[in-house]
């Protein structure tokens, strides 16, 4: 599927700059996937499944700030994070994510894009929530396919600032998966998420979005590991 067809279908906003943009990750994406394998959608599935999953925000007003700092959290093959920033040029992208070689990956390619408002760092969601550099400076946290939603409120918490946004991207609505979710986001200074639902490449996708109301306690991120392991849920 064309990019173009596909942000379409999905009424979301798209500019001639911003699809060249994805081409080039596209390309990119194909030449590097054969032999780091950083996705195992095929890639006539990209432009839907990939691209626009991860505008698909831009759809709902509001919810994707004009301006200000946004991470991704897990940023893996760069995905919501650089589409985001290739549509969203007045917002500063960092993506974080735990391997080198995917780093190195996400660098060449916002190079490539020509995107000056990303910013690669190597680090895990627990080291870059306990960074004094990074804790509650972003406006945006967003996270796509990573964990949990109570372990991704661990992750994202920390990072976000009091007043600001987290924005996970889930499959189907799960009632367990979202009440641990909300019981997570109240210990970590969240609100209640609200919830964003739509259908894609035939499959439901959810968006949960939590508001940070105050500042998240200083143990947490716990130590690397312990979030998934051991995560946060009543009783």
């Amino acid at each position: 599927m064309e990019i173009r067809e596909a942000l379409d279908r999905y009424r979301i906003p798209w500019n001639p700059v911003g699809i060249e943009r994805l081409e080039v990750y596209r390309r990119f994406l194909r030449e590097k996937n054969a032999v780091m394998d950083l996705t195992s959608v095929p890639d006539e599935e990209t432009a839907e499944r990939h691209f626009a999953d991860s505008l698909m925000p831009l759809s709902y007003p509001g919810v994707i700030p004009r301006e200000g700092r946004a991470a991704d959290v897990g940023s893996g093959a760069g995905f919501p994070g650089l589409p985001l920033a290739a549509f969203c040029p007045g917002v500063r992208f960092f993506l974080i994510d735990a391997q080198e070689k995917r780093c190195a990956f996400l660098r060449d390619c916002a190079s490539r894009m020509d995107l000056k408002n990303v910013e690669v760092i190597h680090a895990r969601a627990e080291e870059a929530g306990r960074r004094v550099a990074l804790r509650e400076t972003f406006d945006l946290t967003v996270a796509r396919a990573v964990a949990p939603l109570n372990v991704l409120c661990e992750y994202l918490a920390p990072l976000t600032r009091t007043g600001g946004k987290c924005v996970c991207w889930k499959g189907a609505p799960d009632t367990e998966e979202r009440r641990d979710g909300d019981y997570a986001a109240g210990v970590l200074g969240l609100g209640a998420g609200e919830t964003l639902a739509f259908r894609e490449a035939e499959a439901e996708r959810t968006l949960y979005i939590y508001r940070k109301l105050s500042a998240t306690p200083e143990k947490y991120p716990r130590r690397n590991g312990i979030p998934s392991k051991r995560p946060l849920r009543e009783g």
